[in-house]
């Protein structure tokens, strides 16, 4: 295996001189124009900005002369676009020099700007499929039709829409001369109009007629999923690739409050989204890379070189034919959710930079209503989360987590913060030994999310009665519930209820009823089990190598004789 660093060893020489400019230029434009069409990376890019640099410090008539060498070989469309967009000779040096295969033309003709296009009847290899885009482009010769006096009419009639107009050897025109001229451009007008009005009449067995770019068969553009660019110290993109310079030259990154900060201290960005507006192209969410860039000799910060990647689509799972619909609802609501973090998020960095005061002093009332809608925009946040937890253990997709834990420890530790709102909690446990399959933080989060929401609807004299116990190989938690929920039907009791199951402890943005839903889903994902039999919530855990399968639960009688069973009360 060989490691090619000659592209690198090039971009490590400095260009002092005119002539070290000229070298280094003619050397990236033999390397670049023969790479691989998908070489991509931080030295690529590093590679095409220098060659911009080198550019504007050798004349055009120079750089034509470059491309017009029989030695060169240009095989990079990445090159020819950028090579394209540069001064009409030097564009059209680099068209006819390029040798591009015809899938790579296809996709380049489209994007080249139109001062280009008229170079490119004068790329021998063409392919048909190529001349035929580029007609129904409009690309077309760029010569008027020879005078009827000229030689070359008589002889070769059919190429005479494809000749430039040669400049008078002589003095300038006689009035005839000029009449002439007009003449012949009202004649290439009328030519350009029949064949554009024979490719409109409609064809044999059809009434409609047929537009030219109805034709058109050429695969579109794919759509744009990276994009290059190079800041300012400022943060602002100054520079960009040829197709998304338009679009991207003037987005002020900074302006982000999520990348303000790395911004200011120069710190590198790394796999960072932000959402971008503007064209269709660009229009979207995407993921930052960027690395700062300083200067070699005085160490100033100069700006950063990055690149910009379209945000993959939320991971979907094969759909079997009875059920396709939980998962596409799934991941419609996976992506709203995400559609609506981009501008809370936004809305909740702004209000911390106020708050916090970080781009200078703020008075204290906008300090306060700041703080207030930072802190509601991450009570939305969370809520978001619960919401893409929800519907990631419904549609499968959420990984589950392994690990394992005391059941007892989780209920005593949501007891724990219950007892500070004033809950009355009966608490028996009888038996010891409860290690169930969950890590702790997943079983604590359900527990709080079960007893949260319950206790705190109890009535202030009302005290709930929870047993812990085994039943086969499952850990059991048996909850009483409030009498302000028992006479809820399930209906009521699982689904949006704001005036029944609202403002709990552990509800969130969307109510009780919903905290109650989402406890089923993660008991039932982590192998159990969370049902209602009448005034009692029964929570099922699969346990870590149980004493014995057989039934454990003990009866009414057995539990008021129990002198070993462990019984809590907290008031």
């Amino acid at each position: 295996m060989r490691f090619d660093d000659r592209l690198a060893t090039v971009l490590a020489q400095r260009a002092p001189s005119a002539g070290a400019a000229r070298i280094q230029f003619h050397q990236l434009l033999d390397l670049l124009g023969t790479s691989p069409s998908e070489a991509r990376g931080p030295t690529y890019d590093t590679a095409y900005l220098r060659m911009a640099e080198l550019a504007s410090q050798i004349p055009a008539a120079e750089r034509a002369a470059m491309l017009a060498q029989p030695a060169l070989r240009l095989r990079s469309p990445r090159l020819v676009a950028q090579l394209a967009s540069a001064e009409p000779q030097v564009a059209s040096a680099a068209i006819r020099a390029a040798r591009l295969s015809e899938e790579q033309w296809l996709d380049l003709i489209p994007a080249l700007p139109p001062a280009a296009r008229s170079a490119l009847f004068d790329q021998a290899q063409m392919s048909d499929a190529a001349v035929e885009l580029m007609q129904r482009l409009g690309i077309r010769g760029r010569g008027l039709p020879a005078p009827e006096s000229a030689p070359a009419t008589a002889q070769t009639p059919a190429t005479t829409t494809e000749t430039p107009l040669a400049p008078p050897p002589a003095p300038p025109p006689s009035p005839e001369g000029i009449g002439a001229i007009v003449q012949r451009i009202n004649a290439f007008r009328a030519d350009r109009l029949a064949r554009d009005q024979t490719a409109t009449l409609p064809q044999s067995g059809t009434d409609a007629p047929r537009l030219p770019l109805r034709e058109f068969t050429a695969a579109a553009p794919p759509p744009l999923q990276s994009a290059d660019f190079a800041t300012d110290s400022s943060g602002t993109i100054s520079q960009a690739e040829q197709h998304t310079a338009p679009m991207l030259i003037g987005v002020n990154l900074a302006e982000y409050p999520h990348l303000a900060g790395q911004i200011r201290q120069h710190q590198p960005i790394r796999h960072t989204a932000i959402a971008l507006t503007g064209g269709a192209a660009i229009s979207g969410d995407w993921i930052i890379d960027a690395a700062p860039q300083f200067d070699r000799q005085s160490g100033h910060f100069t700006g950063y070189l990055g690149r910009l990647r379209r945000l993959a689509p939320p991971a979907t799972t094969p759909q079997s034919a009875e059920s396709p619909s939980t998962d596409s609802q799934s991941d419609r609501l996976r992506q709203i959710l995400h559609e609506l973090r981009t501008p809370v998020n936004a809305i909740q960095g702004f209000a911390e930079i106020i708050q916090q005061q970080l781009f200078g002093p703020a008075p204290h009332e906008y300090r306060a209503l700041a703080a207030n809608i930072a802190s509601d925009a991450a009570r939305m946040m969370a809520g978001f989360d619960e919401l893409d937890r929800l519907a990631r253990l419904d549609s499968g997709t959420q990984d589950s987590a392994i690990g394992s834990c005391d059941l007892g420890d989780c209920v005593a530790a949501s007891v724990a913060r219950l007892q500070h709102h004033g809950a009355k909690i009966h608490v028996t446990n009888t038996d010891a030994d409860l290690t169930i399959t969950m890590p702790p933080i997943e079983a604590e989060r359900l527990i709080w999310r079960l007893l949260g929401t319950l206790n705190s609807r109890a009535e202030p004299d009302e005290c709930l009665h929870i047993t812990l116990s085994q039943n086969q190989n499952m850990a059991h938690i048996a909850h009483q519930i409030p009498a302000a929920l028992a006479a809820c039907d399930d209906e009521t009791l699982f689904h949006t209820a704001p005036n029944i199951v609202q403002n709990t402890l552990a509800s969130g943005l969307f109510g009780g009823g919903f905290a109650l839903r989402l406890a089923t889903a993660e008991a039932k994902a982590a192998g159990g089990e969370l049902r209602r039999d009448k005034g009692i919530f029964n929570l099922f855990l699969p346990m870590v190598n149980p004493a014995n399968s057989a039934d454990l639960t003990p009866s009414p009688a057995q539990n008021s004789n129990d002198k070993t069973g462990e019984t809590t009360h907290i008031a």
